[in-house]
């Protein structure tokens, strides 16, 4: 992982070297990203059944409408600020990922004020899971070797939550993901007829992608 300050390529530090390819990119649905990652839904309903508690207690003591609006104004103004700072900081963390899968590895170039790139070879990669939500946006998290610890703080959203040993890295919140799935499936059973044997030296060959996202399981992968 690296900061960096030019992209040759959009989402990768530097140019693919020869016998590499580009097999995808993409990023987070922001409004699927701010749904689940900064959770603005529950925000929401936060704060309209404070509302609504509001309104409860005022109209039992028999007030005007004016008074009534006077009282829930205030949480109606709170409300606006929390759920519309969580929304645009959900659009910018989406509009400032790229998730990329090469022919060799996966890449995550993250970050909004700082941006920072992961470079994972997929002789890293020892699994990797899939989790569709009904909007048909997913998840894809992986389980990297275990000498690579990447920082669960410093990848947050971009990390599987409640994972912390080890932390898994994760494309979140992506379009298609189910697509997305089949193409990292592809380049890493690709990968590993053309490496077989050197990554099982190192006993770090990439295990495919796991579907865990049946339709009676799409919720129990939380955020």
């Amino acid at each position: 992982m690296k900061e960096y300050d030019f992209e040759p390529v959009r989402g990768l530090p530097e140019q693919l070297p020869p016998g590499e390819e580009l097999l995808w990119q993409g990023a987070p649905r922001w409004t699927a990203l701010a749904r689940r990652a900064f959770h603005v839904r529950k925000v929401a309903i936060y704060f309209a059944v404070l509302v609504v508690l509001r309104i409860a207690v005022d109209w039992s003591e028999g007030p005007s409408m004016a008074s009534l609006f006077q009282g829930v104004s205030w949480i109606l103004v709170l409300a606006v600020v929390a759920v519309g700072a969580l929304a645009l900081l959900g659009w910018a963390m989406a509009r400032t990922t790229v998730y990329t899968i090469t022919s060799r590895r996966v890449v995550m170039r993250i970050g909004v004020a700082l941006p920072m790139m992961m470079n994972v070879p997929f002789k890293q990669v020892r699994s990797a899971d899939l989790k569709v939500y009904d909007d048909g946006t997913g998840d894809i998290p992986f389980l990297l070797a275990k000498a690579v610890r990447p920082s669960y703080m410093i990848f947050w959203p971009h990390v599987r939550p409640w994972h912390f040993s080890p932390p898994q890295p994760m494309f979140r919140a992506i379009p298609e993901a189910g697509k997305v799935a089949e193409i990292l499936a592809g380049a890493l059973k690709a990968y590993a007829e053309e490496f077989g044997d050197e990554s099982n030296a190192t006993d770090e060959a990439p295990a495919g992608v796991h579907e865990t996202a049946l339709a009676s399981q799409r919720e129990s992968l939380s955020s």
